[in-house]
C-alpha cells in the first residue's frame, strides 16, 4: 500500500523507492498570487534562478550597446552553461570586447557538463581554466558592467562592490522585497547569493515574463527586463545548452518561456504569453524533484499545446535508468495546486 504523500515520487519499476517535498509560487506581475503548494513564502536562496535579474545593472549600464554586445552574449550573462565551444567562445568574445583577459574572470573553475569539450581538453594537455565555468558568462556580463562604469574590476565580487549593490537593488526592486531584508551569502561561484521568499521570486519572474504590468517599475528596468526575458528565449541554447532541461523547455515553448534553474533544487520560469511568474524550491534540494514539478505546474496551469508537452514527457515524467541507459523506474508528480 502507498503511504507516501510527498508530490514528488520515485518508482522503482512498480514500487515507491523515495519522494520530495517541494514548495511552489505562481505569481503575477502585479503581485497577485495565482497558485500555491507547500510553503509560497519559504526563504530560498535563489542560486542561478538569481541571474537574468543579476544581469539587469549591465543591460541598463549602456555596456550592450557602447561594447557591441549581442543579445546571444546577454543571454550567456543568465546562463548556467554547460562549457561547450560556442559558450567558451562567447564568454571569450565579450572578454575581448570589453578589453578583459580570461585571468579576470574570478568564478573558479570545474570539470564542464559537456564532457566531449572536457576529453579534448585532456587529449590536448590543457587544464581547465575559469572560461569552462558554468557561471563564466555572468561572471563575463558583471565585468562588462563594471568597465562601462569605470568601477574596480579586481574587486568586482565583493557584496560591497558598487557593482554587487547595484545587483541587490535590482533585486529588491523587481521582487518588492525590502534590500534590509535580503540574506547574503556566497554562491558557488563566489559572488552574492541572494535570499528571499518563494513569492518575491516568482512576482520578480511574473515582471520577466510581463514587465509592462508592473505598474510601480521604472522605464529603464522594465525595458531592461523585456530585454532579458527576450534574450533568454530566444537563445535557449546560450542559458543552458544540449540536453538541458532549460534549453529543451524554452525551445519546445518557442520564445513563450523563460527558465533559469538553481543549485539546490530550485526552478522559476516567465510565461511571456500570460504574464505569470514561478518558482519551484525541493525542500531537499534535489533538481530531479524540481524539474518534474515545474513540469506539472505548466501541465495544471494548461500551458502549451499537447505537442509542446509530449515533446517534453521525459521531464514531466522523468525516467529512471540503469547504467545501461535502460529505463526500470520513474518519477512523477502527485500533487495539486492550491488555487
Amino acid at each position: 500500500m502507498n503511504t507516501f504523500t510527498k508530490p514528488i515520487q520515485v518508482y522503482r519499476g512498480a514500487y515507491l523507492e523515495s519522494s520530495h517535498d517541494v514548495h511552489i509560487a505562481v505569481v503575477k506581475a502585479n503581485g497577485e498570487m495565482l497558485a500555491s503548494y507547500g510553503d509560497p513564502n519559504r526563504l530560498t536562496f535563489a542560486r542561478s534562478s538569481m541571474k537574468p535579474f543579476q544581469a539587469l545593472p549591465v543591460t541598463e549600464s549602456g555596456a550592450l550597446k557602447a561594447f557591441n554586445l549581442s543579445d546571444r552574449e546577454l543571454a550567456v550573462f543568465c546562463a548556467s552553461h554547460n562549457g561547450e565551444p560556442f559558450h567558451r567562445q562567447a564568454v571569450k568574445n565579450v572578454l575581448q570586447k570589453i578589453n578583459l583577459k580570461e585571468a579576470h574572470l574570478q568564478c573558479g573553475t570545474h570539470i564542464p557538463k559537456d564532457m566531449d569539450s572536457y576529453k579534448q581538453l585532456i587529449k590536448n594537455g590543457g587544464e581547465l581554466t575559469s572560461v569552462y565555468s558554468n557561471c563564466s558568462g555572468k561572471h563575463a556580463g558583471m565585468l562588462a558592467g563594471c568597465v562601462q562604469q569605470n568601477m574596480d574590476v579586481a574587486s568586482y565580487r565583493e557584496q560591497t562592490h558598487p557593482y554587487q549593490q547595484q545587483i541587490v537593488n535590482a533585486i529588491a526592486d523587481v521582487s518588492d522585497y525590502d534590500k534590509a531584508n535580503i540574506a547574503m551569502a556566497v554562491d558557488g561561484c563566489g559572488v552574492p547569493v541572494h535570499r528571499l521568499p518563494l513569492y518575491n521570486l516568482a512576482l520578480a519572474f511574473g515582471r520577466l515574463a510581463s514587465p509592462d504590468e508592473w505598474e510601480g517599475g521604472s522605464k529603464m528596468r522594465r525595458e531592461s527586463l523585456k530585454h532579458v526575458g527576450e534574450a533568454m528565449a530566444n537563445y535557449p541554447e546560450m542559458v543552458a545548452g544540449t540536453n538541458r532541461f532549460d534549453t529543451d523547455l524554452m525551445m519546445a515553448y518557442q520564445g513563450r518561456i523563460a527558465a533559469k534553474g538553481g543549485a539546490e533544487g530550485v526552478h522559476c520560469f516567465a510565461d511571456r504569453h500570460t504574464g505569470i511568474g514561478v518558482a519551484v524550491k525541493a525542500e531537499d534540494g534535489n533538481a530531479r524533484a524540481a524539474d518534474v514539478a515545474s513540469m506539472e505546474v505548466l501541465h495544471q496551469l494548461n500551458i502549451g499545446n499537447h505537442a509542446i508537452k509530449d515533446q517534453l514527457q521525459t521531464y514531466h515524467h522523468a525516467p529512471v535508468k540503469n547504467a545501461r541507459q535502460e529505463k526500470i523506474g520513474e518519477i512523477k508528480p502527485a500533487f495539486e495546486l492550491n488555487r
